[in-house]
């Protein structure tokens, strides 16, 4: 039984179920219902979580209060994608209910699956059952239920656990989508697997193991130029006697694990031997200080007389003044970045689908625009919510217009008017998104069902709005179905943007053709170079 949680049980047991997470995080990219190639939801949150595994692994937390705090602002700022952001909320609202506290208790730890419950839901405008956020009410009601007969926190995280696991089978009878994909939800599906990762960490007192093989999470700390043989230049070994009261050994070694490789830590009942190659032996020690007193230290260069100088950090170049307006946007390919940068967009964001940027990479760009107001275009849904976060984290003036797609992104800079107020601009941008008509032309990456047919993997699809639209076996025909059922009387511009598997001798072609079909209107055809989709549209 455990009555009382101090910050390395919260940590311990974090860091299990958020590396339970990042080993699953294929099954959950694969559980997306949308056919269409951008299942990233355990991409995004198994690198949301990572940021704040990194952060509590990199930093002396000494309380629960702290050490949520911190998973709660690293978090945030990693977040990516709707699953990603929403998770950033659950763990604000966790940090809310356990602030100013050294220890938790089953009552404090019920009450705080609640509070972050509560955040998640303010978070998203148009809450939906048979989600992430269905999952983790049932957790929480579950938690707060126990509470009243228990004061075991393992058993309230057992009983909360089995909740969000019933709830997870409930997801496909609220959500037809789930239901005819014959899936759960996968957000759901990822919380759960936290659950159970810090469960089993609180059952049996071991962290599960992080299988690298099924992550890519950059969780690179130094930025030293060394040579591509030896990562890490500092072999340090040293003994610790330790002390009278000394720090847990097993939190020490999670610590300094992200600092390096060839680590060995061996507690030897008075003494731990250490062994690490690193580029930070002073942090090591200093972490090891906590444990006792040093001995035999050895710090050995394996790469002599190595130039660091690239790795100096250079002298900022005085900031001019700031500019009044300044615009951020997302987006894959050079055709699509070169767009952007053409119509005056100050920062481009490499991110899309499959590969959405984290609140801080967002942030990054508009700290570094050096601008009073900055509009940011997040050009795909599933990225709003990512840029919205941005909001609270600097005090520049950030409006988030919300472009779906690229050639929404496109329209809103065109109505841009630099002599009109910032109020003014927005109303005529959001009317130019409204009056964008787009659609996308991709394969289908599972089997999938369309007008009461069939499809298997690997089929063309139309997309208009956002949905299926037609099916096809060539991609050009199926573009020039969509472009037949969004042309009306009061279309004047056609716009397409080129990627794919489409070539850049295949423009003129393209180009003509259409011309050909729609000659009272301008058609216009770029290389946008966007990955999985061989084209995107627009029509206005």
């Amino acid at each position: 039984m455990l009555y009382t949680a101090d910050y390395e049980v919260l940590s311990r047991a974090f860091v299990s179920g958020a590396n339970k997470l990042c080993n699953n995080k294929i099954i959950l990219n694969d559980l997306n219902v949308f056919p269409v190639p951008d299942g990233d939801t355990g991409s995004n949150m198994s690198m949301t979580i990572s940021a704040a595994v990194k952060d509590i692994l990199s930093n002396n937390y000494t309380t629960v209060d702290k050490t949520m705090s911190a998973v709660a602002s690293a978090s945030l700022r990693g977040a990516r994608g709707n699953s990603g952001v929403i998770l950033s909320q659950i763990f604000r609202g966790m940090s809310r209910r356990l602030a100013g506290l050294e220890t938790a208790n089953a009552k404090d730890i019920a009450e705080c699956f609640k509070e972050g419950v509560v955040a998640a839901y303010k978070a998203v405008m148009k809450p939906m059952e048979g989600t992430i956020l269905s999952v983790a009410r049932d957790t929480a009601d579950a938690a707060l239920e126990a509470a009243e007969t228990t004061e075991d926190i393992v058993e309230i995280v057992r009983i909360a656990t089995c909740a969000g696991q019933e709830s997870l089978a409930r997801t496909p009878e609220l959500l037809p989508q789930l239901k005819a994909a014959g899936v759960v939800d996968s957000g759901g599906q990822g919380l759960v697997y936290i659950l159970e990762g810090a469960l089993e960490y609180l059952e049996t007192g071991k962290i599960i193991e992080l299988n690298e093989s099924q992550v890519s999470v950059n969780t690179a700390i130094d930025k030293k130029v060394v040579d591509a043989n030896i990562k890490f230049l500092y072999c340090t070994e040293f003994l610790i006697n330790k002390g009278d009261a000394p720090s847990s050994v097993a939190l020490f070694r999670d610590r300094i694990e992200i600092k390096g490789d060839c680590m060995v830590v061996i507690d030897d009942d008075d003494v731990v031997k250490v062994h690490i190659h690193t580029n930070n032996p002073g942090y090591v020690i200093e972490e090891a200080l906590k444990i006792g007193e040093l001995i035999n230290i050895k710090i050995d260069n394996m790469k002599y007389q190595h130039d660091e100088g690239a790795s100096e950090a250079e002298a900022e170049a005085p900031k001019a003044p700031a500019k009044e307006v300044g615009f951020a946007a997302v987006a894959a390919g050079d055709g699509l970045e070169s767009i952007f940068l053409d119509m005056g967009v100050d920062k481009v964001i490499k991110g899309g689908q499959t590969m959405n940027p984290s609140t801080d990479d967002i942030l990054s760009a508009v700290e570094a625009i050096n601008a009073k107001t900055v509009f940011i275009l997040p050009n795909n849904k599933n990225i709003i919510m990512a840029a919205k976060q941005v909001v609270d984290l600097t005090e520049t003036n950030i409006v988030v217009l919300e472009t779906r797609s690229v050639p929404e992104g496109i329209s809103a800079r065109l109505a841009f008017d630099p002599a009109a107020s910032i109020d003014d601009n927005i109303a005529a941008m959001n009317e130019a998104i409204e009056n964008t008509k787009t659609g996308s032309v991709t394969y289908s990456v599972r089997n999938f069902t369309f007008e009461d047919k069939e499809y298997p993997e690997n089929t063309i699809m139309g997309l208009a709005e956002g949905k299926i639209s037609v099916v096809g076996d060539d991609s050009f025909v199926v573009l020039k179905e969509l472009l037949e059922k969004a042309v009306d009387d009061d279309s004047a511009i056609i716009s397409i943007y080129l990627g794919g598997e489409i070539k850049e001798e295949q423009l003129e072609a393209i180009s003509e053709e259409l011309e050909e079909l729609y000659p009272d209107l301008d058609v216009l055809v770029y290389m946008g170079g966007q990955p999985l989709y061989d084209f995107i549209y627009s029509v206005e």
